[in-house]
């Protein structure tokens, strides 16, 4: 600190001070001086201004609470892949803590769900995640698309795109942080079923159609 003070290295250089006409002295910027903040009209009114913009944000909040999406429960199973796929059981349970909130029709929402307008995002996130696939209507797929469906499974869970990191954010659904060996067998279950369609179908019925 001797060499700081020795050479003025403590010493602002190069900027003038600002005296405003009510006697206040601008040190850094208009506003601030060594004090701190300058309470003069002109602070105030901003204070008054932020104050109004926080209580317009809070009222925005409060009225999109009542605008809520309608929730992905309808639980509609008739056309599960269940019915017409051997579904061991813990592939069954696999896919229920890893899959199913985005790709069935029936999701398990978290607390914040209720929130909005974090609803709103998981709403778009899981009409997306069921428009690429959903396990509830799996069999009313024509059948070169279920066997498109079972490669597309492989794929990404073997890729690691699925499920999303961001699934398991701030250590939510830990059962689906899914282990080498749990994506195994998945994967393996998913290869079973395009052999069983392979042994029972044509294999240009199992071609998916040039676009």
């Amino acid at each position: 600190m001797h060499t700081v003070y020795a050479q003025f290295e403590h010493v602002l250089r190069g900027m003038a001070s600002y005296l405003d006409s009510k006697g206040n002295l601008h040190d850094f910027a208009i506003g601030l001086n060594w004090n701190g903040i300058i309470l003069d009209e002109r602070t105030v009114k901003y204070k008054l201004m932020l104050k109004k913009l926080l209580l317009w944000l809070v009222a925005l909040l409060l009225i999109i609470q009542l605008v809520r999406p309608d929730k992905n429960e309808s639980n509609d199973v008739t056309f599960t892949v269940s019915t017409k796929y051997e579904v061991p059981e813990e592939v069954e349970h696999l896919l229920k803590v890893s899959c199913n909130d985005c790709h069935s029709n029936k999701t398990e929402y978290p607390w914040y769900a209720e929130i909005q307008p974090v609803a709103w995002w998981l709403d778009d996130h899981i009409r997306d995640g069921k428009r690429n696939l959903n396990f509830s209507e799996f069999t009313k797929l024509p059948i070169a698309v279920q066997h498109h469906k079972f490669e597309e499974i492989i794929e990404e869970v073997e890729e690691r795109e699925m499920p999303l990191e961001s699934y398991n954010y701030l250590g939510l659904h830990r059962e689906a942080d899914l282990t080498n060996e749990q994506r195994k067998i998945i994967m393996e279950w998913a290869r079973e079923q395009m052999d069983v369609l392979k042994a029972n179908y044509p294999a240009d019925s199992l071609v998916m159609p040039k676009r």
